[in-house]
């Protein structure tokens, strides 16, 4: 387990987002980042590292009115399983892109296929 600030995680999570495919970002516009410690118990279990919710956007459009959609990086749980700075910045990165993956209706037997899950 490694200690960090929660402005240093979240400065992990935004490089984790710059390192994004431009071609990505541009279709991220409904789409919020939102770093909490764990999470709650209604949306997993309390080592969940990430966590989407919304619409994907192969099921549809949003609508001039819709809600964000939300990526959820769970700080602690990601803390307590690195042993290093540069172990969690690269899982950290690795939780970013399966999370954005589900908003592009990637799922998780795919993901774990391509070696994201």
């Amino acid at each position: 387990m490694i200690e960090m600030s929660e402005e240093e995680f979240e400065g992990l999570v935004a490089d984790a987002l710059d390192e994004l495919p431009e071609a990505f970002v541009e279709r991220l516009d409904n789409v919020v980042f939102l770093v909490t410690d764990r999470a709650e118990p209604d949306q997993g279990p309390a080592d969940t590292l990430g966590l989407y919710e919304g619409l994907a956007q192969t099921d549809g459009d949003f609508g001039p009115f819709a809600e964000p959609n939300q990526v959820f990086i769970f700080r602690e749980p990601l803390l307590e399983m690195c042993d290093s700075v540069e172990e969690l910045a690269e899982e950290v990165r690795i939780t970013v892109i399966h999370e954005v993956a589900h908003h592009f209706g990637i799922e998780d037997d795919e993901l774990e296929e391509l070696g994201w899950a």
